[in-house]
């Protein structure tokens, strides 16, 4: 707890100068599961007519590995999807690579059973990480009142709770991703008081900007925990509502990627660092009206002007992303290029 409180302290205060990125060694770059979810959502639909079979490049886990590694990367974090255990494990160490594990938390003591289950799996597949989120939604489209947060807050401090005697009995660390549901300091908090160093965070570099937070507060606050990291790019549009966010591809956005991971890295120099390139139609941010505000009233007054400000002083450098009226194999291609791109950025910026 000492330790972490200092941590903070210090990243916090250096937040604005951020580190820089040095030699990442090639084998901790990767891709996550989301990158490729254009391609993911057409396999699930592969029966129905939707797409030539030639257009599917992988169906499950061992063929998306291998799928990745003729994109260019090296590590996959992904869920093992009823894969066996041992062909995972026999897929990455064949091909020399990295394997990352996702895991769905228990909402209740009944699912300890299963979830043990799942993280002993992941440990066989190899895996000695492995990416969680609280929920898949987002706190301002999912709440309505501040009473429900705050429900959701001691949910997830139980859900800690339950989970780290079964990740230290397996020796599988748990990184909470901060998925638009937890501001950094409240998810901080949460790993402040658990104090284990079995569960973490695993860092997404884009998404607290729809809380409204400077990108160098979310890194400052939550570098201490870093287990794994999601990398993206990010670019902000005004909207009537608030803003757009999107995801754009690596180094033509906003975020400074290079301080970002030198700052995470000088925590943890071992973190696997996946891309995480959504194509997608831009996000609405809704930050102009009430609902938004339900569950952090204070975030008005603390961080509505700074945000819109940014919005302002960071312009797209091009077009954004945009999947409404495309086709399926428009978007497939697409999203293969985002992906070759972002990974040829990796490597030439953060392994070079």
């Amino acid at each position: 707890m000492i330790r972490r409180t200092f941590l903070t302290t210090t990243l916090l205060a250096g937040a604005r100068s951020l580190v820089t990125a040095a030699g990442v060694p090639a084998g901790q770059l990767g891709i996550c599961t989301f990158s490729c979810h254009q391609h993911w959502r057409a396999a699930a639909e592969a029966g129905k007519g939707a797409l030539e079979p030639a257009m599917l490049k992988f169906r499950d886990p061992l063929t998306f590995c291998r799928y990745v590694r003729r994109l260019g990367a090296a590590r996959v974090q992904t869920p093992l999807r009823g894969t066996a255990a041992a062909a995972m494990r026999r897929e990455m160490e064949e091909a020399s690579g990295g394997y990352e594990g996702e895991v769905r938390l228990p909402q209740a003591d009944a699912d300890i059973p299963a979830f043990e289950t799942e993280v002993r799996r992941i440990r066989e597949a190899g895996a000695t990480v492995a990416r969680a989120v609280f929920t898949g939604g987002r706190r301002y489209e999912i709440f309505s009142a501040l009473g429900e947060y705050r429900s959701f807050y001691e949910q997830s401090r139980q859900t800690l709770a339950r989970i780290e005697p079964v990740a230290r009995k397996h020796r599988l660390k748990i990184a909470i991703e901060n998925h638009k549901d937890h501001t950094a300091a409240e998810l901080a908090d949460l790993m402040q008081e658990l104090s284990s160093e079995w569960i973490g965070v695993l860092v997404d570099t884009g998404n607290n900007l729809a809380l409204l937070e400077d990108p160098r507060e979310t890194i400052g606050t939550l570098a201490p925990h870093v287990m794994s990291v999601h990398l993206k790019d990010m670019a902000l549009q005004p909207a009537t509502e608030g803003f757009l966010l999107s995801e754009v591809p690596l180094g033509t956005g906003m975020l400074d990627l290079d301080g970002i991971i030198g700052t995470l890295r000088k925590v943890n120099p071992a973190i696997g660092i996946h891309l995480e390139m959504a194509t997608r139609d831009p996000l609405k941010i809704p930050c102009l009206t009430d609902r938004y505000f339900a569950t952090f009233p204070e975030r008005r007054e603390t961080h509505l002007e700074a945000a819109m400000a940014r919005v302002k002083a960071n312009p797209p450098k091009g077009p954004v992303p945009a999947v409404e009226g495309k086709g399926l194999g428009v978007l497939l291609a697409e999203e293969e290029k985002n992906n070759r791109d972002g990974l040829a950025w990796m490597r030439e910026k953060l392994a070079g």
